[in-house]
């Protein structure tokens, strides 16, 4: 149909090419990607950002046919797109795995709770089967029963702790053998910074390994996220209007992760491209070989003394290395106790006796932070 030139209808802006994609060259741009400062329009950024995934999987054989995968679902934005992503390029690219969302309850009330809310909503989005284990039933211990008798200082070390022997002990009660996380670059980089600050040289090595594995265990734990920035995660999920749940939680300020956070976002602010930066360097990172230990000559005297009385076995120290189980609980550990069960029995020795009645303590530091930020003057 003929419109006049004189229609007011008829105005067609035109675009300048500063404002136009670069990529497709045909739409306007409306994000600027934080990893490279790249602008693109929204179609592109979808496109870019899932493909770049893929590559991640395909190149590091992350998956393979017929696998079962459980994704550790925690309502946030990370693990929210972490399952979105997945059922997407699976049905795309036809990898032939079964996923499954598997929730950890810590007992944060106030917090956790409508998180889980929020996972429950996704299952029905993605049509996932879902599994929820809980510290209460693994560990007879609340996150919120914890803070109260070690400390808010203290959460994240026994939350860290706990988390990773729950998913695991989740995921083989389901036979699983593969559990993703939503672990992003953000979060590698700040591991090796939070190593680096601390003096921990054994775990640099490893602390940018996208898939772990532990002698014993037939469970593996893997990140498809290893290489996506966190701000281009909320992104997509922005855009993609996915529903997640966006509070962080109560005890997390307390945690030393939050000074290599903002150590790595001022580095961030000069050199967008740091995290990757660190990331590389951190895959770079490989350990001295340790020495040989000095071997002790034994003289006939001394291996006649170590021959009478039972004390010979005291004498040999056993040397527990990665792939033994520890002697209370059976999970893995290289020393004879786990870390788990040494911190249970530290809390059960502080535990109170006796139980105060009408005691409001258990609505937990979530709750009542969540009631004063809804209070009016």
């Amino acid at each position: 149909m003929f419109v006049a030139p004189s229609d007011p209808t008829n105005k067609v802006k035109n675009l300048k090419l500063s404002q136009l994609c670069e990529l497709c060259h045909s739409r306007k741009a409306i994000i600027k990607r934080p990893k490279n400062l790249q602008k693109i329009c929204k179609l592109c950024f979808f496109h870019v950002f899932e493909t770049e995934i893929h590559n991640t999987i395909v190149d590091n054989k992350l998956f393979y046919r017929g696998e079962k995968v459980a994704v550790g679902a925690s309502g946030g934005k990370d693990s929210t797109v972490l399952a979105c992503i997945l059922k997407l390029l699976n049905e795309r690219y036809d990898y032939g795995i079964e996923l499954v969302l598997l929730s950890i309850d810590e007992g944060i009330v106030g917090y956790r709770d409508h998180s889980l809310a929020t996972v429950k909503r996704n299952q029905q989005q993605y049509n996932l089967p879902l599994e929820i284990f809980s510290y209460q039933e693994l560990y007879n211990w609340t996150m919120d029963e914890i803070v109260e008798v070690a400390g808010i200082r203290n959460s994240c070390t026994y939350c860290g702790v706990f988390r990773r022997q729950a998913l695991d002990r989740g995921a083989a009660k389901l036979g699983i053998k593969h559990v993703v996380t939503g672990h992003n670059a953000d979060d590698m980089a700040e591991t090796v910074l939070m190593n680096i600050l601390r003096g921990d040289v054994a775990r640099l090595e490893k602390s940018t390994a996208i898939m772990t594995t532990s002698k014993g265990s037939p469970i593996k734990r893997s990140k498809p996220f290893k290489y996506s920035y966190q701000k281009e995660i909320v992104l997509y999920a922005h855009y993609k209007k996915l529903d997640y749940f966006s509070t962080e939680c109560s005890y997390a300020p307390e945690a030393f992760r939050g000074t290599a956070r903002e150590l790595m976002k001022n580095l961030e602010a000069i050199r967008p491209s740091c995290i990757i930066d660190i990331i590389y360097s951190g895959e770079g990172l490989v350990l001295k070989p340790k020495k040989p230990k000095r071997q002790t000559v034994v003289t006939k005297n001394s291996s006649k003394k170590m021959k009478e009385g039972n004390n010979t076995t005291s004498a040999k120290k056993t040397e527990f290395v990665d792939g033994n189980r520890c002697e209370k609980c059976g999970y893995l550990s290289s020393n004879k106790i786990c870390k788990a069960c040494m911190l249970l029995e530290g809390l059960e020795n502080s535990r109170a006796k006796i139980s105060i009645e009408n005691d409001t303590s258990a609505d937990g530091a979530a709750k009542t932070l969540r009631t004063l930020e809804n209070l009016t003057f």
